[in-house]
């Protein structure tokens, strides 16, 4: 039996249009739906859904912390992230191995960002 990939994760967000624009100009992730209230973006291998936030809905207590983007150029990445008007990307302390830096999207999400990868 083959191994199992995670191909699909969800965040919540406030605006799942604004945070779609975001990662599609940042990382050039494809559009693949746009439901009027809900987003689905990809890289081709992984689909962020970008649901709306619902008040009404349960709030987790814990959850996703953290994702991460193997990438070959952090510095041009770094210019698009300042360019949609946020932080840039903050250096990871030397003791975490796998990702050089860390930023956050408009909703606060955060993401490392790695040239080296992350085995």
């Amino acid at each position: 039996m083959a191994k199992p990939k995670i191909r699909h994760l969800a965040l919540f967000a406030q605006d799942p249009q604004k945070l779609a624009k975001f990662y599609q100009e940042v990382f050039e992730m494809e559009l693949i739906r746009d439901t009027g209230t809900a987003c689905f973006v990809s890289d081709g291998y992984l689909t962020l859904a970008l649901l709306p936030f619902n008040i009404d809905g349960a709030t987790p207590t814990c959850g996703l912390n953290h994702f991460g983007f193997s990438v070959e150029n952090k510095e041009e990445l770094t210019k698009r992230i300042v360019k949609f008007g946020l932080k840039p990307p903050a250096k990871r302390p030397a003791d975490r191995p796998y990702a050089e830096v860390r930023a956050a999207d408009p909703e606060g999400n955060m993401f490392d960002m790695s040239e080296k990868g992350f085995q």
